[in-house]
């Protein structure tokens, strides 16, 4: 915990800090939620095959990014709001669109289910 998933997509794969980001998320994590800086994993997926309601998507005119911050149960929704305000700052620090490319930036901090289990090994 936490569970950080960041999804994204064509055109902003080269124009995206993955590097910097992860980092600036992990520490904000830390901060805002009182997770253990040990504990912050994120995988990075990303998709060249997108569709932006009746857009052509040939035009690559759109990307989107979209992070899911999943945690233990227990945060108080203010503190979720502040996490997720701060994503979007983050994506915008970190993300920078090709000239005639609209970002869809979204963020979400959801409780992890109880049945949530790990291992490492």
């Amino acid at each position: 915990m936490p569970q950080i998933t960041v999804d994204y997509s064509h055109p902003v794969e080269d124009t995206f800090d993955l590097d910097g980001f992860g980092r600036a998320l992990h520490e904000a994590t830390v901060e805002i939620a009182a997770a253990k800086p040990e504990a912050c994993k994120t995988l990075f997926r990303y998709s060249d095959d997108c569709a932006f309601g009746y857009a052509d998507p040939e035009a690559n005119a759109h990307a989107i990014v979209h992070v899911t911050i999943g945690l233990l149960a227990g945060r108080s929704d203010e503190t979720k709001a502040r996490l997720t305000e701060t994503v979007l700052e983050l994506i915008r620090r970190h993300v920078e669109p090709e000239d005639g490319v609209t970002l869809h930036a979204s963020a979400e901090v959801r409780d992890l289910d109880p049945s949530y289990r790990k291992f490492e090994g």
